[in-house]
Order: structure tokens, then C-alpha cells, then sequence
């Protein structure tokens, strides 16, 4: 990390003064309080789980609502929100999820040893809250993305203090409450983590496994939720989908070439992402962008695929501005971000129904931004603090393959 004066990140990583400090929590404040207020039962994508909790409770299956799309133990786990009262949940949700969103962004900090006293930590944290618009709108939906945005950079920070087994732990119950983070087994996969590896698939097995014995229909996330996934053949979804699959036959690209670029995009990010986990340069870096990488990629081909997903990645780029070479001090990562300020009105993008055009631009844009990491390698020089010596899993060999 570059500390010197003539560079940013020599400001950016001293400690926060007292005034920042009190923008950041009015901000943070102010987006939870105005999602309770215009929110009802903790916002609507919440509302879907916890209704599925209700119906499984009342002895009904939760997958007769085609828009549940979690694996059974994620029934179980909404059941003390189910018990709640709805005036209870329509504030406490907001909360909650402003609270995982600001542990997430801490994560994501730490992996990248900056001090969370930094303006980096407040200012950082500021932006994505005023000048990132799915960071409110995942507040205001309640949506369990939050699991996953926070679940990515503690793996990755339990992986860089060479705790394999803790990452993948931490993967594994992840994708328990919410599938979203399947696709970072792959990192698992690539460093040779076996027994990480095998936790972080058999802890969301075992307990949705547990969790589907309890349900009038045990299979139903196979015969209902996965087909839907595959197909997106849902109208009212498909209008607020980012993918390139979703997008482009909107413009008139048939349904087959369209889902076949999207493939084929998803899997030269997936390359891409090993390419750049083979370079095995010190530094935080490797594990961020890889991670970034392999989540990108698969938000290029899955069905749905929505603004507030980006936040699984963000946090961990936009933390890795203090390193030269960095993803964040490419201008490709800004251009990426314009079309998500807030208030910023798109001709011919105003409705609501055409922001997923806006919303595929950034994540097409971050991928290829990501993607250029593995490919090219940094710009400037590497990603490691100067002052400290790089822990042990990461003066270990690179991957076996």
C-alpha cells in the first residue's frame, strides 16, 4: 500500500476526524429509517421468506410461492422473524440489514488491512450509502443478498489469515440461507482447499437436507424453485433482471444467442479469475479479485440477476483503492458505478421497468474491469503493505492445477 504523500491512499488510510464520523451514522440512519417508513413487514423480498416461514408454520409448503427461491433451511432460519409482529419486523429489518451491510464493508477492510478508524472506512462506506442507489434499495427490500455481501469478504479475510476451514464454513452457511454464493467454491477449488472445500458443501447438504425431512414437500426446491431459476420464464421478474440473458432480448436479440453470449462471457470470467489466483502476487488483492471475479461471472448467466447483487463484489474492489494497481484505480471501475448515482435521470431509462438496462451496464463493465486483473495484470505496483509481513497462507505454494 502506498503511503506517501503525493498519494491518495496516503490520506485516505489516516484516521477519520469526529465530523465525518457523525455524517456517516446520519446517513446510515436515515436510509434505515426511511426504509421502515415506507417499507411494511420489513420490505417486500423479506416479506417473501418470512411469509414461506408462515405458510410452513400454518402446515402448508413454502414452494407454492414460485418467487421463494431459497433451499429449505432458509424456511427454518426465517421462523423467529415469522413469530414477530409486522409493526416489529418494519423496523427491525432495515436496521438489520444497514448493520450487515456496514460488517460487510468492515470485512472487506480488514481484508485489505486498512484500519477501520481510516476516512477510507467512513468515506467508503458514505458513498456506497448516498452515491450507490442498490445499497438502498437492498435496504429497502430486505433482501437476503445481505448474507451473502457479508459472508464473501469474511470468508476471504478467514482465508487470508490461512483459516480454509473457517472460509469454507462460512461459505457453506451462506448458501445455506441464500444460494448466492456457490459460485466461490470454485476459489476454494482453485487454492487446493480440500477440506475447506468439503465443508462449505456439506454444511448447506446437511442442512437443507435436515431442514427439507420437516416439509410437506421435500423436494420442492428441485421440481419447482430450480426450473424456475433455469428458465426466468417469470414476466414481472425478467423486467428487473441484469443479466445479459435477461437484457438483450429485449433489444431484440433471440432468447438462444443471447443466453449463449451469456455463457460464454460467464465462463471466460470464470478463466479469468484463475488466471488471476495463478499469478499468486502478495497481497490481499488475489483473494479480493478472484472472489469479485468468480461472482461477476456467474451474475452474467444466472436467472435472476439483480442491481442489489453487485454489492457482493463492490465492497471488496472498491476496499482495495489504497493499493496501486488496484481494480478501484482503474477508471473503468468509476465509469462502471455512473449509472447507479441516485437521482441521476437516463433518457429513454426513466421508468423503473428499464433501470435493469442500467444496472446490466455496471456489471458488464465490472466484470470486464475484473476480468482485465487476470488477464493483465496490475498497473502499478503490488498489493501488499510494505510494513507487514505477508501471512503464512500466503507465502504458501500456489494452487496444485
Amino acid at each position: 500500500m502506498r503511503m506517501g504523500k503525493s498519494d491518495i491512499s496516503g490520506w485516505l488510510v489516516r484516521p477519520a476526524g469526529g465530523h465525518l464520523w457523525a455524517v456517516l451514522v446520519t446517513v446510515l440512519a436515515a436510509c434505515a429509517l426511511h426504509a421502515a417508513r415506507v417499507t411494511p413487514d420489513g420490505g417486500m423480498d423479506n416479506a417473501i421468506v418470512v411469509r414461506a416461514a408462515r405458510t410452513w408454520l400454518a402446515g402448508g409448503s413454502p414452494y407454492d410461492d414460485p418467487h421463494f427461491l431459497y433451499l429449505p433451511s432458509a424456511v427454518l432460519a426465517a421462523v423467529p422473524q415469522a413469530l414477530l409482529p409486522g409493526a416489529v419486523l418494519r423496523v427491525l429489518v432495515p436496521c438489520a440489514v444497514t448493520g450487515l451491510l456496514t460488517l460487510a464493508w468492515a470485512c472487506a477492510l480488514r481484508l485489505h488491512r486498512v484500519a477501520l478508524g481510516s476516512r477510507l472506512a467512513v468515506l467508503g462506506l458514505t458513498g456506497l450509502a448516498v452515491g450507490f442507489a442498490p445499497f438502498g434499495h437492498l435496504v429497502r427490500l430486505g433482501n437476503w443478498t445481505v448474507t451473502a455481501t457479508v459472508a464473501l469478504p469474511l470468508a476471504l479475510l478467514l482465508a487470508s489469515r490461512g483459516r480454509w476451514t473457517g472460509a469454507g464454513a462460512v461459505i457453506g452457511a451462506a448458501v445455506a440461507l441464500k444460494p448466492l454464493l456457490a459460485p466461490v467454491v470454485l476459489l476454494l477449488l482453485f487454492a487446493g482447499r480440500w477440506r475447506g472445500l468439503a465443508v462449505a458443501v456439506l454444511v448447506p447438504a446437511l442442512a437443507s437436507g435436515a431442514a427439507a425431512l420437516a416439509m410437506p414437500d421435500p423436494a420442492g426446491f428441485f421440481t419447482r424453485t430450480l426450473p424456475f431459476l433455469l428458465h426466468g420464464d417469470d414476466g414481472f421478474v425478467r423486467l428487473y433482471e441484469a443479466s445479459p440473458a435477461a437484457v438483450l432480448p429485449r433489444l431484440g436479440v433471440p432468447s438462444a444467442p443471447a443466453h449463449g453470449l451469456a455463457v460464454a462471457a460467464a465462463c471466460a470470467g470464470v478463466l479469468c479469475a484463475y488466471r488471476r489466483w495463478r499469478r499468486a502476487d502478495p497481497g490481499p488483492l488475489r483473494l479480493a479479485e478472484t472472489g469479485a471475479g468468480l461472482m461477476l461471472s456467474a451474475f452474467l448467466v444466472s436467472r435472476p440477476s439483480y442491481d442489489h447483487y453487485l454489492l457482493v463484489a463492490l465492497p471488496l474492489l472498491l476496499a482495495g483503492l489504497p493499493y496501486a494497481g488496484s481494480v478501484a484505480r482503474g477508471v473503468w471501475f468509476w465509469i462502471a458505478l455512473v449509472p447507479q448515482v441516485p437521482g441521476l435521470t437516463w433518457p429513454w431509462l426513466e421508468s423503473e421497468r428499464r433501470r435493469a438496462f442500467r444496472d446490466a451496464f455496471t456489471l458488464c463493465v465490472l466484470a470486464v474491469a475484473v476480468a482485465r486483473q487476470g488477464l493483465t495484470g496490475p498497473t502499478g505496483a503490488g498489493g501488499r503493505v510494505p510494513s507487514e509481513r505477508a501471512p503464512e497462507s500466503e507465502r504458501a505454494p500456489a494452487a496444485p492445477f
